[in-house]
């Protein structure tokens, strides 16, 4: 009776290593993946009657600075561990047509994701020198260059945020209201070829605040910490808790105007400053309200 009853447990342990082992392969330690189930981070409904002070702050978020070089990376958007930049979340999810965008940081103009789509990567067509003739004429050839998009190609993001005072919840709250991926701007001089930089633009603006939006950067992991995969952030929670490195270019004002309007060099720093300055101190006073 014993030996029979030491069989089944045999048995018993067997079946179920085996059940784990299948669970644990090829790339899963408990049955479920490591990254990709995480849920946008609930906010606290604010109701509008207990709004009593409200302002409107633009960022600009440079993936140079050293603090915000993992949103920058990686630059493989095949990347075969499954990271993928922030540039890539967003437009994968775009090309996917998951989110919507729009033309404007308010987001009243929306924009058809295909039409941009074929828009941005509509092929280049050039005049390449390709020798010359019996007269020692130049001989060009057309040449048709393909585009696409390239995550590498985006160094900087914009940043429309809500600034708000909620006497209920007795406390200053912010909500990342915008964001929109810029690429530097070139024109060519015909004269020289020369390729000049003219700035940089807007590609366009994402709803932050929108659920759809909400859920693909919940569902993608933000890479910071190379070193423990479990810690890794998602792309949600980096922008509910402002885990990055932003400058102030623009307050809410009745003139409509950014910073360097009126404020260039040191002077726009030193001004960007007192916005973030006093936007805090708004919320450390608000006993006030």
């Amino acid at each position: 009776m014993r030996d029979r009853y030491n069989i089944i447990l045999l048995l018993l342990f067997l079946a179920l290593g085996a059940r784990s082992a299948a669970q644990l392969t090829p790339d899963k330690i408990h049955g479920e993946d490591i990254v990709g189930h995480q849920q946008p981070i609930p906010y606290l409904n604010a109701r509008p009657s207990d709004i009593v002070w409200c302002t409107m702050i633009w960022k600009t978020i440079d993936l140079n600075e050293d603090f915000n070089q993992y949103i920058y990376f990686p630059l493989d958007q095949d990347d075969r561990s499954g990271k993928k930049s922030l540039a890539y979340v967003i437009w994968e999810a775009m090309e996917r047509n998951e989110i919507p965008i729009y033309e404007d940081d308010e987001l009243k103009v929306p924009i058809d994701n295909q039409w941009f789509i074929e828009s941005y990567t509509k092929a280049d067509t050039i005049q390449l020198e390709i020798g010359y003739d019996e007269d020692d004429n130049e001989i060009y050839q057309t040449v048709i260059v393909p585009k696409h998009f390239d995550g590498a190609d985006i160094y900087q993001y914009y940043l429309r945020e809500a600034w708000f005072i909620d006497k209920q919840a007795n406390r200053q709250e912010s909500r990342r209201m915008a964001l929109a991926p810029t690429k530097d701007i070139y024109i060519t001089l015909k004269t020289t070829h020369e390729d000049i930089y003219m700035g940089h633009a807007a590609l366009f603006w994402v709803p932050m605040q929108d659920p759809s939006v909400r859920n693909v950067l919940a569902r993608h992991m933000a890479y910071i910490d190379d070193q423990n995969l479990v810690a890794q952030p998602s792309w949600d929670y980096v922008f509910v808790h402002q885990y990055y490195s932003a400058y102030i270019t623009r307050e809410s004002n009745r003139y409509n105007r950014s910073i360097s309007h009126y404020a260039t060099g040191q002077d726009a720093i030193i001004e960007s400053a007192r916005i973030e300055e006093k936007v805090n101190s708004i919320g450390d006073d608000m006993w006030e309200y």
